[in-house]
């Protein structure tokens, strides 16, 4: 069976990323300048040369969406065929990659979705202070008590359900303080407080995915061309609507991805490429079902040992 394709999102970025792809691959590097004049603004730059400037959320965004379809198009001129994955699958933000691979979504209008997402993600967040926390050995369940008693402070909602022990909790930050005061009776072995510019998929980010709605409805989405799986769900989807809502709904609503990757295990798909940045989703993975094999396509010299 062919792997399945995952594609990260918003903290796999890091300074520099996607530069040495564009060094060594002519295809990277149009895929960056293309990007550069689609936004107006040197994102190249902003990633590589601006310091701490590629963590902010509206630079991280695009950044990452740019470099992932920078690494897939240079593994498509050595015989990835796209169009022959078994699936393909995004955390959070790597949807929009997703749907770029899945042939729903042209490069330049995902490129603009994602840098406006990232604005308005960004404001929400500038709006109402808040975070995310992640409660390390907790189940769904504990979560979610964890977040009924943070909520008597505040927002605060299951964020991410990401693999056995990795769950997380998004909202306001006094509402986050009772989380992680509380966290150990409820048998959390740690509760640690995410870098992140404030708490998304969480009603936090509800301004943000008002936003957002108005500018997907702007935008033309095909059904993928091969099974695409979303977070809202935590399954298939192919009604390009319904994507369009579903995107929408996604800032506010957790990403269920552990439930994506028992979904995709359970149809028999269990080889998967992650390509860059990072390698953040072959981690959980491995958490999830130790057996399932991840390819990785992290840094360009990875590129070299590429078999299709």
């Amino acid at each position: 069976m062919s792997r399945g394709i995952l594609l990260p999102g918003q903290g796999a970025q890091f300074e520099g990323m996607g530069r040495d792809w564009c060094e060594a691959f002519p295809v990277a590097r149009d895929t960056f300048a293309e990007a550069d004049e689609t936004l107006g603004f040197s994102l190249s730059s902003a990633c590589w040369e601006s310091g701490d400037e590629v963590n902010r959320t509206d630079v991280a965004q695009p950044g990452i969406f740019t470099t992932s379809v920078a690494i897939l198009r240079v593994l498509e001129e050595k015989g990835l065929v796209l169009a022959d994955a078994a699936l393909c699958a995004g955390l959070s933000l790597g949807e929009y990659t997703a749907l770029w691979a899945a042939g729903s979504l042209e490069f330049a209008d995902g490129l603009r979705l994602v840098r406006l997402r990232g604005e308005a993600m960004q404001a929400a967040s500038e709006a109402i202070p808040s975070s995310m926390v992640s409660l390390m050995g907790a189940d769904e369940a504990t979560a979610r008590e964890l977040a009924a008693v943070g909520a008597e402070a505040g927002i605060c909602s299951v964020a991410n359900i990401n693999a056995p022990g990795q769950v997380i909790v998004s909202g306001e930050l006094a509402a986050l303080e009772r989380v992680e005061a509380q966290a150990r009776d409820h048998g959390v072995r740690r509760a640690r407080r995410l870098v992140v510019a404030g708490g998304f998929h969480s009603e936090c980010m509800r301004p943000a995915a008002e936003r957002l709605a108005v500018a997907l409805e702007e935008v033309e989405l095909r059904a993928p061309r091969v099974t695409f799986l979303n977070n809202v769900s935590g399954g298939p989807v192919e009604d390009p609507a319904t994507i369009r809502q579903q995107l929408a709904d996604q800032v506010c609503a957790p990403v269920l991805w552990e439930k994506s990757m028992r979904w995709a295990l359970g149809q028999g798909v269990n080889h998967f490429l992650e390509p860059g940045p990072g390698q953040v989703l072959a981690g959980i993975l491995r958490k999830i079902d130790a057996d399932a094999r991840v390819d990785s396509a992290a840094t360009a010299a990875e590129a070299a040992d590429f078999t299709p």
